[in-house]
């Protein structure tokens, strides 16, 4: 099957050391996806590691004017980097342990935005580290509270409209490379009288995803979160976990409500739109199930019919 699997940036940690050794926990599981003879593309976001990124250089310019503020769209493309060696490192470790031939590659991602999407005017994406209530409020720029566990810099988070690199991406995976791109939802770029410009925005991951999985034919999107199921009546007495459904009744709960924006709410809209375009199947579950959920045996899985 040809697959792409989207891992959670928060999942992955906050600094260097610790995202090495989370990283370290997933790949054995995204081994064994490769070598079951899976074309596979991971994706991954990068929501704490952008804006920790970001915050750095605006620190260190406040102390030192030869450090330069660096403007997001180059944030994003040093999070890919950076995450991007970290994944490359630990899965092909795991694939030499399995004698397997496969080699993984990271192609540094720019994602096409409309330059008047309304996502604009209303930033909503948060990005970087939690913040007390108190701690936001001196901030010099936007903040919202972020389901429940503090406050955090919100920026804007515009649609995809076109994987840039989407030729060599299925380049590779037509050469059996696993592919590592879309970090963070892919470097945000807009067009200007014929030319590709980085633009201050994060694109949502599961989104980028969707279209990318829709744009190379993939078979699966596998959304990898920290919950083996997605549910309806979340935190109820009368909470239930999704199971197999189909594409109407995940719009049905999407339209009720049923998921947090922030949270679930994106998951579920990008695997509605895979769906919807493709005819194909969506997932959601954990690391930990996703083996089994690829055998529609686990986790949320998402039909047309």
């Amino acid at each position: 099957m040809r697959i792409v699997i989207a891992l959670g940036g928060n999942a992955l940690g906050i600094d260097p050391k610790e995202q090495k050794e989370n990283v370290r926990k997933v790949s054995p599981y995204l081994a064994k996806i490769i070598n079951q003879g899976n074309e596979v593309v991971i994706t991954h976001g990068n929501g704490p590691q952008v804006g920790l990124i970001n915050m750095a250089f605006s620190e260190g310019h406040k102390h030192n004017k030869n450090v330069y503020e660096m403007a997001f769209s180059e944030c994003g493309a040093m999070s890919q980097s950076y995450i991007g060696y970290h994944l490359i490192e630990a899965i092909s470790n795991d694939l030499r342990k399995l004698n397997s031939d496969r080699h993984v590659v990271s192609v540094l991602t720019n994602v096409l935005v409309d330059k008047n999407d309304p996502a604009f005017l209303n930033p909503t994406k948060p990005i970087g580290p939690f913040y007390t209530k108190e701690e936001a409020e001196a901030l010099p720029y936007p903040t919202k509270e972020d389901s429940g566990r503090g406050y955090r810099r919100v920026i804007a988070s515009p649609k995809p409209v076109k994987i840039i690199e989407e030729k060599e991406i299925n380049t590779l995976l037509d050469n059996h490379y696993t592919v590592i791109c879309c970090g963070g939802g892919g470097i945000p770029v807009i067009e200007n009288d014929g030319k590709l410009e980085g633009i201050d925005a994060v694109i949502d991951k599961d989104f980028a995803s969707s279209k990318l999985a829709s744009d190379i034919n993939a078979d699966v999107l596998l959304i990898l979160t920290q919950v083996k199921n997605a549910k309806i009546n979340f935190g109820q007495t009368n909470e239930q976990d999704l199971e197999i459904i189909n594409l109407n009744d995940a719009c049905k709960y999407l339209n009720n409500n049923e998921f947090k924006a922030g949270s679930m709410k994106p998951k579920i809209e990008a695997c509605i739109s895979f769906v919807k375009d493709k005819n194909k199947v969506a997932i959601i579950t954990d690391i930990e199930n996703a083996l089994e959920a690829l055998a529609f045996k686990e986790g949320t899985i998402i039909k047309y019919e």
